[in-house]
């Protein structure tokens, strides 16, 4: 039989906090597949070194993201891909550095974008410029491309 729950505010809450402490002491990985120094990461694949995830596929290094593959070092993304360092982006794909960012592809440094691509610091650029940048870029903050 189930335990009674506290209906007082104090015992509600000191027993939402007692919860919220277990649950993040508990490192296992359910439904995940070679998920290696991950901690609560649930239906990931191949994921590294990540925190929160859900459903990941190939990410390293992130925290609470979901349905992402293949990115790294990205905070609180959505259904994204190829990102690396970048924090609040959705339904994206190679973006690098950036922030809130939705719908984008190929932005390096951009914030706030949607539905945008060739950008760097909000800035559009033809798709060979854009390249030409990137790699200057990539060399100046040592980051490789994956291709």
């Amino acid at each position: 039989m189930a335990e009674d729950i506290p209906l007082s505010k104090s015992g509600f809450e000191r027993a939402l906090r007692e919860l919220v402490k277990e649950t993040k002491a508990n490192r296992e990985n359910p439904g995940s597949y070679k998920c290696e120094g991950s901690q609560r990461c649930y239906g990931c694949m191949f994921t590294t070194d990540s925190v929160d995830c859900f459903n990941c596929t190939y990410c390293d290094a992130c925290e609470q993201c979901s349905e992402c593959t293949h990115c790294k070092g990205c905070v609180g993304c959505h259904e994204c891909s190829y990102c690396v360092n970048s924090r609040n982006c959705s339904n994206s794909s190679y973006l690098i550095m950036s922030e809130d960012c939705s719908d984008c592809v190929f932005c390096f440094g951009c914030v706030g974008l949607s539905k945008k691509e060739f950008h760097i610091l909000n800035q559009k650029f033809s798709r060979d410029e854009y390249f030409r940048k990137l790699e200057v870029l990539e060399k100046e903050f040592g980051l490789k491309r994956r291709r």
